[in-house]
């Protein structure tokens, strides 16, 4: 996958020359088409609680799409067929339903009415913003993809749903053709504390076709962690290709953006395009380009960095629009073959007769859930953690680190209700960030020991997310990975070159996210 990279300030005009001539000749045997995602600094409002009038709410919204101009140009001169902006990279967040009502805008349903905004600006009234984003998508030839506030009247006469203010306020993805014509528009289905928006009172499962690419799904944020829409899009419709928007707050050890984009791309075997907000302060950083093969991505936490744009040349995945060589198909959630260049299995290790007794189970806590788990004693050994009757396994060698670092297998089994309600079982191996057990499952992003490793689990879902972080928020990928008798999901990695923070499979049981809490209802 051959990438570029820019920054909110460009690259020179024979810098840009030069790549986009690149990546024209490498690749030729396949189809491929280039895609960009920016990561944007928003410049947020100080003060969101408080109602602004509309021409205040434009100014304000100017200045960030001010900044979306400049990085749709140097997409443009890279080559770029398509471009994702964040989720709350126009308008900001923290809002409330009043006081978001000047951002709104009234998103008409591409389904129902084709309108190029920019081409026919006054069919609409108080569409200003899509106006400005059409103009860009036409000015530069691509397809976009942007996120912003949307107002959909309704009547309780007609909808019992319907808010008492007569209407629907939605966190809403916008895309817009090459032309600057509305193609697309979704409504978030899984909101994160946005007391400004409403969930959509139905399931709708929102694509757009590229003459590039073919076909795309839209899905928001949030929205990657649940069944509805993400994983229809991919399973029963049989979606490739993926445009998100976020505005995802990172938490290590198991859920950091790039982290999970990663495993999300690597294990449903699609292409994701995802665009990360950026405010440092808030822990918001993290986008990138990811293939079921490679990724391109950015994370920085630092406060200084303006934002990030990141172009790649990626290959086509809708069966139906490629031409000429194929990448090989992918069934989603059902793992991957050795990969091509990975080191070859040792056999001979763990050595049984070398091995030290595992030390007592303990419990400590891992992104707000209980975990059972065991540390890892000596330089090689073959573990077992068990949350219940739920058991993760590990077989694992690791080197010698300058400084010696504490690492323990855990394992969960259970409701996860904070910060969102969803059913787990992960099977995780992470470094502590001290040297005594109870820091295990904190946050950290350095380690400096080489860990070869296979873990796996039994689960009882078959959406089991694979996912090899190394130090300093390197991705990694597994060697192989893949289903085996009685439920049991494995995968392998031998040969990393940076210290392992976490290996995981984050098992997602999708249908038991709401049935126990209905079962504890009075």
């Amino acid at each position: 996958m051959t990438q570029i990279r820019g920054t909110h300030y460009g690259l020179s005009a024979a810098i840009l020359g030069a790549c986009v001539l690149a990546i024209h000749l490498i690749g030729a045997e396949e189809t491929l088409y280039v895609a960009a995602v920016y990561e944007h600094r928003v410049i947020l409002n100080p003060r969101p609680g408080v109602p602004l009038r509309r021409r205040a709410a434009l100014e304000h919204m100017e200045k960030n799409l001010h900044a979306f101009a400049e990085q749709a140009a140097l997409a443009a001169l890279q080559g770029a067929h398509i471009l994702v902006f964040p989720e709350d990279a126009i308008h900001g967040f923290n809002y409330t339903r009043a006081s978001v009502a000047s951002y709104l805008e009234t998103v008409p349903d591409p389904e129902e009415v084709t309108w190029s905004p920019c081409a026919d600006p006054g069919r609409f009234s108080n569409t200003e913003v899509l106006r400005r984003l059409s103009c860009m998508a036409r000015k530069n030839r691509l397809f976009l993809v942007a996120n912003m506030p949307d107002r959909q009247p309704c009547s309780r006469a007609s909808d019992p749903l319907c808010p008492p203010d007569g209407q629907y306020q939605f966190n809403t993805d916008v895309v817009f053709s090459d032309n600057g014509t509305l193609v697309a528009r979704y409504h978030k289905q899984n909101l994160y504390f946005e007391a400004a928006f409403d969930t959509p009172p139905r399931n709708k499962y929102v694509t757009f076709t590229t003459p590039f690419a073919g076909r795309f799904g839209v899905f928001t944020c949030f929205d990657i962690l649940f069944r509805e829409p993400a994983v229809t899009l991919v399973r029963d419709m049989g979606v490739r290709q993926l445009v998100y928007p976020t505005a995802w707050m990172n938490q290590l050890p198991l859920l950091a953006a790039v982290q999970f984009q990663r495993s999300f791309s690597y294990s449903a075997g699609v292409t994701l395009l995802a665009a990360n907000v950026r405010a440092a302060a808030l822990g918001m950083t993290g986008s990138g380009i990811f293939t079921p093969w490679e990724a391109v991505y950015h994370h920085d936490s630092t406060e200084g960095e303006q934002g990030r744009l990141l172009v790649s040349r990626v290959p086509v995945l809708d069966p139906l629009a490629v031409v000429g060589h194929a990448r090989p198909s992918l069934v989603p959630f059902s793992g991957h073959p050795k990969a091509e260049g990975a080191v070859e299995e040792d056999e001979t290790w763990p050595d049984c007769n070398n091995l030290q007794e595992p030390t007592p189970p303990f419990t400590s806590t891992m992104m707000y859930d209980n975990f059972t788990l065991v540390l890892l004693q000596g330089r090689e050994g073959n573990l077992t953690a068990c949350d219940g009757s739920f058991c993760c396994h590990l077989l694992f060698r690791r080197s010698d680190p300058p400084e010696e670092e504490l690492y323990a297998l855990g394992a969960f089994d259970g409701l996860h209700v904070v910060h969102g309600t969803y059913y787990l079982e992960v099977c995780a191996l992470v470094k502590c960030p001290g040297q005594h057990k109870g820091s295990c499952g904190g946050e950290t992003e350095r380690a400096q020991t080489l860990i070869d490793f296979q873990l796996d689990g039994i689960f009882s879902t078959e959406h089991v997310y694979a996912g090899v972080l190394g130090s300093g928020m390197t991705l990694d990928r597994p060697d192989q990975s893949g289903w085996q008798s009685g439920g049991r999901f494995y995968m392998k990695r031998r040969g990393m070159t940076t210290g392992l923070v976490t290996a995981v499979l984050y098992g997602r049981v999708y249908e038991k996210d709401s049935c126990l809490l209905s079962a504890d209802s009075p």
